[in-house]
């Protein structure tokens, strides 16, 4: 099924039909082009022929460059349709949006879409960084006044500086926080789903109320799991639904949770995907194998962002045959209206 490109008609039927649509946008306030992108996204679930947006995850800021795009495209004569970077610095332990906005301005000039990432420090921590931090206790952090308070308030603004940056510059952003909530490994991980909740939604509020952030598709994006939908924020605080996983076994028994996500009646993928594992995959990876598995299993996943280094399929075997098959929506695939 190729999509060509989109008149100012065409967009409009397609914000139309995204607003009778059960996952209207999230942010009553978004923009023209924030609710044509996620129409647009949301369109990959209708008809015929299964399509699927390849994302690329670059690296941490400020580390982000476009050279893993550049391999696949070097490799397959694709580029992704859509980058991933993120706002951690982990050599200074705090947040750098400075490179990560350059590279996102960059590749959504040259048509392609852009997600954001954060591994966020932990403002009841006060040295600071403390990503993977124990014990902290989310209602502190939400109450007005304390010291982890300000301390959250200043890593938002930090945020939506670099987010406003790319309003500013026309990009939508497909906005990805409080990633793998549902594991324990980070700080906001593993709590009440309650607490977590409030803390997400406090986010949104913040960004969306105070800051006037109106370009984010929010996407909510637990760890593979029996428990991935328990952390879901609400329909009206999420546009996009997807897992992060890492294996070579793209089935449901490898991979629990996608079912949970696809109730919520949001467009649903990959957050994360990696071949072999969290840590030291080998590079031999047949990424035709990722294909096959969403096809056969996941046949309703719309979206997949690769991780960087040795996860890419660049890195890895047959990333030509993987981005050439049909059902792989590449940057050259997006309708050139989209963006404009």
């Amino acid at each position: 099924m190729k999509i060509g490109p989109l008149t100012a008609s065409a967009l409009l039927a397609l914000s139309l039909a995204a607003g009778r649509a059960a996952a209207q946008t999230a942010d009553p306030g978004a923009s023209a082009r924030t609710k044509a992108v996620l129409a647009y996204v949301r369109s990959l679930t209708e008809g015929g022929g299964r399509r699927v947006l390849s994302g690329q995850f670059l690296e941490f800021a400020p580390n982000a460059t476009l050279s893993l795009p550049e391999a696949i495209h070097q490799a397959s004569g694709k580029w992704p349709a859509y980058i991933g970077v993120d706002y951690m610095n982990f050599r200074t332990q705090s947040i750098d949006t400075e490179a990560a906005d350059r590279v996102s301005i960059d590749y959504w000039g040259q048509g392609g879409l852009v997600e954001v990432n954060v591994h966020l420090t932990n403002p009841a921590n006060p040295k600071g960084g403390g990503l993977r931090d124990k014990g902290v206790d989310l209602s502190e952090v939400l109450r007005a006044g304390s010291a982890a308070n300000i301390a959250w308030i200043h890593e938002l603004d930090l945020i939506a500086g670099g987010l406003g940056r790319l309003q500013d510059a026309g990009v939508v952003v497909l906005w990805r926080p409080f990633h793998e909530m549902n594991g324990g490994w980070f700080w906001w991980g593993a709590k009440p789903p309650a607490d977590f909740i409030a803390l997400w939604r406090q986010m949104f509020a913040y960004f969306t109320g105070a800051k006037h952030l109106h370009n984010l598709i929010w996407i909510y994006s637990p760890n593979m799991g029996a428990n991935a939908g328990d952390y879901y924020p609400g329909d009206g605080y999420a546009d996009m639904v997807g897992l992060d996983a890492y294996t070579d076994y793209v089935d449901a028994d490898h991979i629990k949770g996608f079912a949970a996500l696809l109730k919520t009646g949001k467009p649903a993928g990959f957050g994360e995907y990696g071949p072999h594992g969290a840590s030291n995959p080998p590079g031999t990876y047949e990424y035709t194998k990722f294909g096959d598995g969403l096809a056969a299993n996941f046949p309703r996943a719309v979206f997949f962002m690769a991780w960087n280094d040795k996860w890419c399929p660049a890195k890895n075997l047959n990333a030509k045959e993987f981005y050439n098959d049909p059902s792989t929506v590449t940057r050259g695939d997006l309708p050139p209206g989209l963006l404009k």
